[in-house]
């Protein structure tokens, strides 16, 4: 059994992944960098989706739990310092403003055992479908839009799930305002 830390939620700066820039045509026009970059948290478009993906796991019997959403820039910033200007432990590679969870586009979440702990367990069939419980609600999510982090070439973020709508990280910054 293979479980994954809270602490890798965001264990590095989303620039290392390499997103490819898409063309005006490419983009999801439902969703502008200025607009991802005022929300202060998760965007209705990405709440509802966040929403409908806790249905469809629930219709498979299977409980997933939602363990971060929204992150501020300054949240952000406190996480990132932490093992380097803060006590504790390093716990993410992303500074402020370099989450796709600072702009509320993206959501991390974990599995409910039938015992009621919250897992990061990606092997375990707990409904006992045959498939492992954490691949079928990834499934579900990317036939709901949402980008996993599993699929990133650097690191592989098994909990974060993400809907940039063709939004680099850069540009949400810069129509953030930050630096």
């Amino acid at each position: 059994m293979i479980l994954f830390a809270v602490t890798a939620l965001a264990a590095f700066s989303y620039s290392e992944i390499g997103w490819p820039e898409l063309t005006e045509e490419e983009r999801d026009p439902r969703v502008t960098a200025s607009e991802a970059a005022a929300q202060d948290g998760l965007h209705p478009i990405v709440e509802d989706k966040k929403e409908e993906l806790k249905d469809k796991a629930a219709e498979r019997g299977i409980d997933i739990v939602i363990t971060e959403d929204y992150r501020s820039i300054e949240e952000q910033q406190a996480l990132y310092e932490r093992g380097r200007s803060a006590d504790g432990d390093i716990v993410t590679n992303a500074a402020g403003g370099e989450s796709y969870h600072n702009y509320g586009l993206a959501v991390d979440f974990a599995l409910r055992s039938p015992e009621g702990s919250v897992v990061w367990d990606i092997e375990s069939d707990f409904n006992g479908s045959g498939q492992a419980d954490w691949l079928e609600v990834v499934d579900i999510a990317k036939d709901l839009g949402f980008e996993w982090g599993g699929d990133w070439d650097h690191f592989k973020d098994y909990p974060h799930l993400q809907m940039s709508f063709g939004l680099s990280i850069q540009e949400l910054k810069e129509a953030a305002g930050v630096q």
